[in-house]
């Protein structure tokens, strides 16, 4: 467990010294950092749902939709403090998880990510069509940000501390749970559901309990996105976007806290890297991940995982041999 927690910890401070030593006064990397540790928040939670219990999400979309269009209007049109508005992310996360977890005790596979697709949908529709409500298409403007006593988010650059604050807090809390007695039953579930069932695993009570914790970190995903961007507008939330967060998810390395982190800071810089190449950088960064897809099926963590223990061996094989 020490080994595990100490490992945890240098993955955050790395993270960290990164994102510092590239935080600067230009106003578009630092966005595309205050977006990276959004999509930290936001895959660390899908990773309890798809990447532990196996169940197929592709509503990731619509329920940051919700997050950020409800602290959105809590904050504008409501007048509530963006604190208090935080914390009724905890109610959204709580309802759309039990919305879709109860479905998902009769669905699987196909169907599964049908239903989760036309919830997604759902969403999107409702935010473009209530005008009065979200702004429709123009979307919703003069969103404000988390402030506190001390620490005025006046700019992105600013704002880039309390995203980090709480990225580095998600990323403590999702190790926790994923090495905990739920991390496991999750693992047994998705490895073999009649065997854990068999064990005594109340399998309804796991599912509704893994999609109300995606659904609890979206939801804070999504309104702190609103809040760095302080305007939203329903074409961020399409299924492609789900579909992007799965492949953060798929790249990284499934059910790996560590991975989800390499899988989304992957898939949120390697676009912007490629921008320089105009209209082919979206082929080819489609094309990287289909090659890292086949040539890496469980991911790039579990493989550097595999390279260091392999590094490791040799050395003690050489330094033995030396002895001798």
């Amino acid at each position: 467990m020490k080994k595990r927690i100490r490992m945890v910890l240098i993955w955050i401070v790395i993270l960290t010294a990164l994102i510092i030593f590239f935080k600067q006064s230009n106003t578009y990397i630092q966005s595309v950092i205050n977006q990276l540790l959004c999509n930290i928040i936001l895959v660390l939670g899908l990773n309890f749902i798809t990447g532990l219990t196996g169940q197929m999400n592709l509503a990731t979309a619509g329920m940051l939709a919700l997050g950020a269009y409800t602290y959105g209007i809590l904050t504008t049109s409501a007048g509530w403090n963006p604190w208090v508005a935080l914390l009724a992310m905890f109610a959204v996360g709580l309802a759309v998880g039990r919305g879709l977890g109860y479905p998902s005790l009769r669905l699987k596979g196909f169907y599964l990510s049908l239903t989760t697709i036309g919830f997604a949908e759902i969403v999107r529709l409702l935010a473009t069509n209530l005008t009065d409500l979200t702004g429709g298409v123009n979307g919703l403007n003069y969103i404000r940000r988390l402030e506190t006593f001390f620490y005025k988010s006046e700019a992105k650059n600013d704002y880039f501390m309390i995203l980090l604050a709480f990225t580095v807090l998600a990323i403590l809390v999702a190790y926790k749970i994923v090495n905990s007695k739920w991390g496991r039953a999750y693992k047994a579930i998705r490895d073999n559901m009649e065997a854990a069932e068999a064990s005594g695993i109340d399998i309804s009570k796991i599912k509704i309990q893994a999609f109300t914790l995606s659904s609890i970190y979206s939801a804070i995903a999504g309104a702190l996105y609103a809040g760095f961007n302080m305007y939203i507008n329903p074409t961020s939330f399409t299924v492609a976007a789900s579909q992007n967060y799965v492949a953060m998810l798929m790249i990284g390395g499934i059910g790996s806290v560590p991975g989800n982190i390499l899988g989304a800071t992957i898939v949120t810089v390697l676009p912007e890297l490629l921008r320089k190449y105009q209209d082919y950088y979206w082929i080819l960064f489609c094309t990287i991940c289909l090659v890292m897809a086949i040539l890496v099926p469980d991911g790039i963590y579990p493989l550097l995982k595999k390279t260091v223990l392999w590094l490791k061996k040799k050395l003690v094989k050489k330094s033995a041999a030396g002895e001798g």
